[in-house]
């Protein structure tokens, strides 16, 4: 189209590279500018640009003097502060150095992000009007959504938008550098003008519909424990959380559990390419799954509304109603993912869950060794009885309901402890598998030929490597193998994988999980970590051996080699960056190389509280 003006954005690369000094505005007017510096720096030399931002009226007389010296040198000062008030005294200064790096870049990935899409929709006034099918096409569905806010993204350059499941983890990190943004992120996601007036909160800019793990009551109950002592915390931030988040639950309620049954299916769940189909669209042979991530994400979500309807409970009656509404409901999606048709999505042989496949009549379990199968350890809840003892409303139900409803209270298990004081102390645990399946996963989970990693938990099991899933659908034959690094399938673009890498958000709350077995089960609990070594550990020991391999991924070795940097021996050797950290989306599930997204700093950013969690310096 034509330009009503010779000046235009082309200005700079015409001016620079083709020589053409007219091709920029004479009278040093516009919309954009640039500085210009040529430059001629000798081998090995360097050479030094400092520049400085200021209103011409309000300019200092000298710019580059000792009061430009002592901004920077007060800025640097500061930041040390911060930190030192953060980080453990204890720890050594490599590890400092990685932590300090994560929050700087979690930080640093704050964004203004604004998108309304009504405007979206009908496009630019002036510009030419959107091609046709445009406002029935992407986030259609979205009207109301009105984004004007500045939040945490995933990344500025690759990922320039937030993803809801991605920011609840970043605000687990921001929680110990700035509790009340990792709240109010928290909140935003849960506004009127973000989550969907069905309840399903908004996933990311390329498809708001998606559906993302509801990991959402998670990070607001986490949060929430993390930013305050027992007694003094943000009753107000929960109470407002909790309200929204009923909402959200009864959109996955009535539109994920297709049958009713308290099976759910929710799509690819942010695993992108782990399973044999596409899960986010229609099965090729007509069929539909039951999924075992998807029934084991709301029982987690389920489990957390209950944990937070109780610490409610606990200054106003009325939430123990609904707190005994969420008590039942996980205990009857713990019987129907074991027991629904005779064994749920259990498999006896295997001693694994899997996604079931309804195809023509017939019932047909995906045998592929993934985290979808490891999720399902993520659902479980300690109940305290001195706790329950304060709540006569939901005791009494509870004492109801497991004496007239036996056939669902054998999911539910019971331990007693001594306390200090030498008075009884009971555990309640709501778990999706019971002690001998939690035995029987955990055999898997911590073998090294098949989950564990030297740096992690793989999202498949290695075993497929030598033993490819394959499955016959539609005509085609479809096959899952084992890929440690980058995907091999062109499923979700090829460029996200799911099918070995080790990825560190299911990572982290597979270790918090095997905390809170081990606050029920206790000491006397041991699994043999790792399969087949005939060493034995608690379950707490196992999570601190996990936390440990997955913050050895940016911790250097005696050569100066951290193994995120592969092969590319610059970064051990090179003085400019061997210091510099780079925080990827995930790593190479057999050494631990970085892959994706180079700082993708907001879910990497869980490797500082790891570490804190498990550095020896903070109690788990």
């Amino acid at each position: 189209m034509p330009n009503p003006t010779p000046h235009v954005k082309d200005a700079f690369h015409d001016y620079v590279v083709a020589g053409r000094a007219e091709a920029v505005n004479p009278g040093g007017a516009g919309t954009k500018a640039a500085a210009l510096y040529v430059l001629d720096v000798p081998a090995g030399g360097e050479f030094v640009v400092r520049l400085r931002l200021f209103a011409e009226a309000g300019g200092a007389a000298a710019p580059f003097g000792a009061e430009f010296e002592q901004t920077f040198g007060d800025r640097v000062r500061e930041a040390n502060e911060f930190y030192a008030a953060r980080l453990p005294e204890c720890w050594p200064g490599e590890e400092r150095r990685v932590v300090r790096q994560a929050y700087a870049g979690l930080l640093w990935s704050k964004q203004f992000y604004h998108y309304v899409i009504r405007a979206w929709l009908d496009g630019d006034p002036g510009q030419p009007p959107p091609p046709p099918g445009h406002k029935d096409g992407r986030n259609a569905d979205w009207v109301h959504l009105f984004n004007r806010d500045v939040i945490s993204m995933p990344d500025k350059w690759e990922y320039p938008w937030y993803a809801a499941w991605d920011l609840a983890f970043h605000v687990i990190a921001f929680a110990r550098i700035d509790p009340e943004f990792a709240k109010a992120q928290l909140l935003l996601m849960l506004r009127e003008w973000y989550m969907h007036p069905n309840g399903q909160l908004p996933a990311y800019e390329w498809a708001f519909c998606d559906v993302n793990p509801p990991v959402h009551a998670w990070a607001c109950w986490r949060v929430y424990k993390m930013t305050g002592p027992r007694c003094g915390r943000d009753r107000l931030f929960l109470e407002r959380a909790f309200q929204k988040l009923v909402i959200t639950f009864t959109w996955w309620v009535n539109r994920k559990d297709v049958e009713g049954k308290h099976l759910f299916s929710g799509g690819f769940l942010g695993l992108d390419n782990i399973g044999v189909f596409d899960r986010s669209k229609p099965l090729p042979n007509g069929g539909r799954l039951e999924q075992a991530d998807g029934t084991a994400w709301v029982a987690f979500f389920c489990g957390t509304l209950l944990s937070m309807a109780l610490e409610l409970a606990g200054e106003d009656p009325a939430y123990e109603d609904v707190a005994s509404k969420f008590f039942e409901h996980f205990v009857a999606i713990v019987d129907a993912i074991n027991t629904l048709g005779g064994s749920g999505l259990w498999d006896e042989q295997d001693g694994f869950y899997y996604d079931r496949m309804h195809v023509n009549g017939r019932v047909i379990p995906l045998r592929i060794r993934s985290l979808v199968s490891i999720i399902p350890l993520f659902a479980a809840e300690v109940l305290e009885d001195d706790v329950i003892g304060h709540l006569s409303g939901f005791k009494k139900r509870m004492d109801w309901f497991l004496k007239h409803r036996q056939d669902l209270a054998r999911h539910i298990a019971y331990l007693e402890h001594d306390c200090p004081e030498g008075e009884l102390h009971g555990h309640r645990l709501l778990a999706l598998p019971s002690r001998e399946r939690l035995l029987r996963l955990l055999g898997y989970v911590l073998d090294e030929n098949e989950f564990l990693s030297p740096y992690g938990v793989r999202s498949l099991s290695r075993f497929h490597r030598d033993h490819p899933f394959g499955c016959s659908a539609g005509g085609a034959e479809q096959r899952v193998t084992y890929d440690p690094a980058e995907s091999t399938t062109g499923m979700f673009g090829g460029n996200s994988n799911w099918r070995g890498p080790v990825w560190l958000p299911v990572n982290f709350l597979l270790i918090e999980a095997l905390q809170r077995y081990h606050h029920f089960y206790g000491p006397g609990f041991t699994v043999e970590c790792p399969t087949g070594s005939g060493r034995r550990l608690t379950l707490e020991e196992t999570a601190r051996e996990i936390a440990g391999r997955l913050g050895r991924l940016f911790l250097p070795d005696a050569n100066g080699r951290r193994p995120y940097h592969g092969t590319d021996a610059r970064f051990a050797s090179d003085p400019y960056w061997r210091d510099l950290v780079l925080f990827h989306e995930y790593f190479d599930g057999d050494n631990g190389r970085g892959l994706g997204a180079s700082h993708q700093t907001g879910w990497t950013a869980l490797a500082a509280r790891l570490m804190e969690k498990f550095g020896g310096c903070e109690p788990a």
